[in-house]
């Protein structure tokens, strides 16, 4: 059976080496692109953009600070940088600005104080940026599919509409990869988005355009979607902070693609932010009614926390080892825990993580509880018009033809060989069940898990296609529907980001932000892109 499994995967794996034939075309016309004079992103000079989205909030209250003042600042942020990362694909400028003089025309005629304020306006004149795929009044929502390139959304999704409720104010909306199923945020609509802290690397996907517009500093809060690691490596990538909260907190409505069957479950939106003091608070406003399912209002008590940790996934031949730098970075971590901290800290081995690519697949195949299918993605692929043939795509792709992505038409190529027989999907259901069971018994409702956020640090454009399988190292905690929290530790000698991801028990989301606030204090947090 296992010989069966094996010359399968192979096989697949033959199959996807196909598609990197196109690798050197497409490598060469990366190099005949925009050519950069420096390789990041260039250091933030003005002081507003460095204050956390509670900070800035609180000032325009205190009226210490105008509204129309700090939106402006970020404007010019975006004006300078943006050119090169690519992460904001359409402005709402003048928008902004004009929502930016009614909040400074509001505070000059309310006579509340800042308490009141606080309650009324979480994130009053807070400048904001949205993940395509999200539906904000007015601007385009084609998830990166030619074929919606004019889709125009008339309403606003659900927790965009709950964080303009709350005062925040969108800037724009950011990329993503092909209808979200992939891992670098480049598409056939905006095209390619750049790594502020080097642009030669990728910003991670599918919220990858989200991930380096936070870390550029060209916005200070963002909302982002995750079934797979979709918020989580483009934070890790980028070197912010990104909660995938526990299933069924916060609402997905108002985004595209549409999950359908078990996926609707396990898709999760979230915050995505560059200080770690404002994710409780966002994530509060993005749940609405859903946040009386956590208890963020609960003291977390550090030092009574029991820690556990992994470095990898016990050696999966699907994925890339760890690298050195992480391990490493990791270990300090634990380090801190025992020693300065005080906590309690223990190394485990959960054999069944070796197979995290195939518990997913998993839990992506399964139907919902009323029985209803997952959607096809070549089906999606069909939105807004003609069904496809995958292969014919590939042809096309070939010749610079297609409208497609290489990743969306081998994903469409491989989705049917990836799907998993009755036997096959009972086998790693029963082990998915395991591994769910060992976790929540081994964190209760006061542990914590800390594991890589991903095999590598960002990696060069192109290189995800050599490397398919790496996403696991975050889609397995979709696939258990577990809260993770992907926190920032500082950059690598080569200037990339580092970091780890913080894994909870069901509806524990705050035990992970208060580990994230304290190592955002022992290891620095983000760090902003060309400083020297």
């Amino acid at each position: 059976m296992a010989q069966l499994f094996t010359a399968r995967l192979q096989l697949l794996l033959l199959q996807a080496m196909g598609f990197l034939i196109g690798l050197i075309g497409q490598a060469a016309r990366a190099f005949s692109g925009p050519k950069f004079g420096s390789m990041t992103a260039p250091p933030v000079t003005e002081p507003l953009l460095l204050l956390s989205g509670v900070q800035l909030a609180k000032l325009i209250r205190q009226r210490k600070v105008k509204c129309i003042d700090v939106i402006q600042a970020y404007i010019n942020r975006i004006v300078d940088v943006n050119p090169l990362i690519n992460g904001i694909v359409k402005y709402r400028f003048e928008a902004a600005k004009k929502e930016a003089q009614d909040v400074d025309k509001k505070l000059a005629e309310e006579v509340e104080d800042d308490a009141t304020l606080e309650k009324k306006w979480p994130f009053l004149g807070v400048p904001l940026t949205v993940k395509e795929a999200f539906q904000l009044q007015g601007m385009p929502n084609s998830s990166g599919l030619v074929n919606r390139r004019n889709a125009i959304s008339k309403t606003d999704a659900t927790v965009v509409a709950y964080l303009k409720e709350a005062g925040a104010i969108p800037l724009g909306i950011t990329n993503c990869s092909e209808l979200c199923m992939w891992y670098e945020s480049s598409n056939k609509v905006y095209g390619r988005s750049n790594n502020p802290y080097d642009l030669r690397h990728i910003v991670g996907g599918s919220s990858g355009g989200e991930g380096c517009t936070l870390g550029a500093a060209c916005s200070v809060i963002g909302v982002g979607s995750d079934i797979g690691g979709s918020i989580r490596m483009p934070a890790f990538f980028n070197g912010i902070f990104g909660h995938k909260p526990s299933p069924g907190v916060v609402s997905n409505n108002g985004q595209f693609p549409v999950a359908k069957g078990a996926q609707e479950r396990f898709q999760c939106t979230g915050p995505m932010c560059r200080y770690a003091e404002d994710l409780a608070p966002m994530l509060r406003v993005m749940a609405g009614p859903g946040i009386k399912k956590l208890k963020l209002d609960e003291k977390v008590h550090l030092k009574g926390l029991k820690f556990y940790w992994m470095e990898h996934d016990g050696g999966s031949f699907l994925m890339s080892k760890v690298d050195r730098e992480l391990i490493q970075t990791q270990k300090k971590v634990v380090d801190h825990l025992e020693n300065i901290l005080g906590a309690s800290v223990q190394h485990v081995k959960l054999k069944q993580m070796k197979y995290s690519f195939q518990l997913w697949v998993t839990m992506m195949s399964a139907k919902g509880p009323d029985g209803t299918e997952p959607i096809k993605f070549v089906d999606l692929l069909s939105d807004h018009g003609k069904p496809i043939s995958p292969l014919w795509e590939l042809m096309k792709w070939c010749l610079g033809l297609s409208a497609h992505t290489i990743p969306a038409i081998g994903l469409a190529l491989l989705e049917g060989k990836i799907k998993y027989s009755p036997e096959k999907y009972k086998k790693f259901k029963a082990m998915e069940e395991s591994l769910y069971k060992e976790l929540l018994e081994m964190l209760g409702d006061d542990g914590i898990f800390l594991y890589p956020s991903h095999p590598t640090v960002a990696p060069k454009h192109h290189v995800p296609l050599t490397r398919p399988f790496n996403f696991a190292y975050t889609g397995i905690f979709s696939a258990l529907g577990l809260p993770v929290t992907q926190c920032p530790l500082g950059l690598n000698a080569r200037g990339l980001p580092l970091g780890i991801q913080v894994v909870a028990g069901p509806f524990n989301d705050h035990l992970t932000l208060a580990v994230a606030q304290y190592l955002e204090k022992s290891f620095g947090g983000w760090v902003c892109p060309g400083k020297l």
